[in-house]
């Protein structure tokens, strides 16, 4: 059952969504304004950056739900219905969002499939929460930061086509919000130099970072969700406390919306810390505040995942985590 701290992070992220979104301005359809719809939080996010004003933007996911099993509500149509362009992550992360927008879309509405145009079908990651026999790869490329930044490029060529009179804009802001991403990738990189190198191995509750371990050089030595995101079988935790055992690491981490008493329970039984707020698509804080944003999420990663595993997160204390237009 979900956390009372998941559940009212789900209904402020609704309320949130319903006063900042609404529905799609009529002055804005008059003034012929892209009407733009994207799915999860980091996604959303980063169309913000790349758009600031100049289009209508809903984020159809309200942090703090599991994107891999949203069904959108029947209201959710009315935004699909007028919407001018989609923006998903891909690799099949929001398959029930795009069966509902081939059914609904208007005629000349389009789809951008980030993650789909990032990477190719060699480099697909498969894994416990995402196994080969299902055919769906993780879909997590945004907690790489060099992919976010790829998805950044994606968004912004996609708005130049569809909206030349804002190209100007929307190439000074992609330019921008670029140099913030590879000033945060870079401090990762060296964060990560600081963490003994027996360390950098991550246990997590769900198969979230396999794209970033691949380019910061962790190990992802064990994930606890099975790909039926039901709880594991006690042979397998069994496996994992003995792999922990072995793998000497000082932190296993959990999810802020999703606490696993599985996790605690290993963490009890090797004496190894516990640490459950490392986040995935749950942006930090409230809406509106400077940290509600995708560097914020990484920042607020980065700092959790470096301390807790022997190494100095005080670079990233230099990186503003707020939005271009804040």
């Amino acid at each position: 059952m979900r956390s009372t701290r998941a559940l009212r992070a789900v209904v402020a992220a609704g309320l949130a969504l319903l006063l900042t979104c609404g529905l799609w301005p009529p002055a804005a359809r008059a003034q012929g304004r892209l009407k733009v719809l994207a799915t999860v939080a980091p996604i959303a996010d980063l169309v913000r950056n790349v758009a600031d004003s100049r289009v209508d933007l809903i984020q159809l996911i309200p942090d703090g739900v599991d994107s891999h099993t949203f069904e959108p509500r029947p209201s959710d149509v009315r935004f699909i219905a007028e919407a001018d362009l989609f923006v998903l992550n891909g690799l099949n992360l929001e398959l029930p969002t795009q069966r509902l927008i081939n059914a609904n879309a208007k005629p000349g509405a389009q789809v951008l499939l980030l993650a789909d145009n990032t990477i190719t079908r060699a480099e697909w990651v498969f894994d416990r929460s995402f196994p080969e026999s299902r055919g769906n790869p993780n879909p997590h490329l945004w907690l790489n930061v060099a992919y976010a930044r790829h998805y950044v490029e994606l968004i912004r060529d996609k708005l130049v086509e569809m909206d030349p009179a804002n190209a100007a804009a929307y190439q000074a802001n992609a330019e921008q919000y670029m140099a913030r991403l590879d000033q945060l990738d870079q401090a990762i990189f060296a964060a990560v130099q600081t963490i003994p190198p027996n360390n950098r191995r991550l246990l997590t509750y769900h198969d979230s970072w396999p794209y970033f371990a691949r380019r910061y050089g962790f190990e992802i030595i064990g994930a606890i969700q099975p790909s039926d995101f039901s709880e594991p079988r006690a042979r397998d935790v069994a496996a994992i406390i003995d792999q922990v055992r072995r793998s000497g690491v000082p932190a296993i981490f959990g999810s802020e919306v999703f606490p696993s008493r599985v996790l605690e329970a290993i963490g009890r039984e090797t004496g190894v810390r516990y640490i459950d707020t490392l986040r995935d698509d749950d942006l930090p804080g409230p809406p509106g505040a400077p940290e509600h944003t995708y560097i914020g999420m990484m920042l607020n990663n980065m700092t959790t995942m470096v301390s807790a595993l022997g190494g100095d997160a005080s670079v990233f204390s230099t990186i503003d985590p707020r939005n271009l237009a804040s």
